[in-house]
């Protein structure tokens, strides 16, 4: 436990969903609200040193046996919303997009088949007592996927120094969230007609749709600013990119639709370069 408290995690972003107290049912709700009043919360690199510490274990535990009684805090307009962590549900979602991300050999050395086989036949039957469950929190390593950022506008971005270093993140509120999602889609089918990109902004805004309406949207690049030098991260504007160029698309500007997805291509090539660096 000394390496996982000393240890900073890096190289995944995080969108996250903070509902009001009101969204949970009893006697979650008051669970969450004693749980705001602490006087030191966790936070994300928290969050992170204790997702370490599960996987120390000989042999290895491919999900956490016990679900997270923690959350992410935010005060919004004076109501408490809380986000979450949910790590056994998360760990088992990750768990089964693995063998789309590694080849069988790699993985099989990691967590060998029969300690997966056990983590997915617990899902199942976890599932089954638990039908209507979703995650808060979305990860993505080594980059933030590019619909994440048709969520936010540029005003909403925060660039700060924060108790564990530098901190880069989007907030909107959710009713913001999903109305830019709505146009998105719409620019996009008029002028693309499908795609991964479109598959992917229908997939966010369908979870979206799962919380309520007073909700928060966070963006937060979480353990990328780690590895990606600060005055890159000064410059990164990357949803301003992603609506400039769904305006111009919406004009039938194709080269200045160009000109906003060539930066963010540049950007976050870079970016993931660096996961093969030496």
């Amino acid at each position: 436990m000394a390496l996982a408290s000393s240890v900073i995690v890096p190289y995944a972003a995080y969108l996250r969903v903070y509902e009001p107290l009101a969204a949970f049912p009893e006697p979650e709700r008051t669970h969450w609200a004693r749980y705001a009043r602490r006087a030191r919360l966790p936070g994300a690199q928290d969050e992170l040193r204790r997702s370490l510490a599960d996987l120390l274990p000989v042999p290895p535990v491919a999900v956490p046996v016990h679900e997270s009684g923690d959350a992410f805090v935010a005060v919004v307009d004076g109501i408490v919303c809380v986000c979450p962590w949910r790590t056994r549900l998360r760990g088992w979602l990750a768990l089964e997009e693995l063998a789309e991300r590694f080849p069988a050999p790699l993985l099989d050395a990691v967590l060998p088949p029969v300690v997966r086989r056990q983590a997915l036949s617990d899902f199942e039957r976890w599932l089954e007592r638990n039908p209507d469950a979703r995650p808060w929190i979305r990860s993505a390593t080594w980059h933030v996927p590019v619909r994440w950022f048709a969520l936010f506008s540029d005003e909403e971005r925060e660039f700060t120094k924060g108790e564990d270093g530098l901190v880069l993140r989007y907030r909107t509120p959710m009713v913001d969230a999903r109305r830019r999602v709505a146009r998105g889609l719409k620019v996009l089918r008029e002028a693309l007609g499908e795609g991964p990109l479109i598959d992917g902004l229908v997939d966010v805004g369908r979870w979206l749709e799962e919380f309520h309406p007073r909700s928060l949207v966070e963006l937060d690049y979480g353990g990328l600013v780690h590895t990606v030098p600060e005055e890159d991260l000064d410059g990164d504007h990357s949803a301003a990119d992603v609506a400039e160029g769904l305006a111009a698309l919406r004009d039938g500007d194709g080269d200045r639709a160009g000109q906003a997805y060539e930066r963010l291509t540049e950007r976050w090539t870079a970016v993931r370069a660096r996961q093969n660096a030496s």
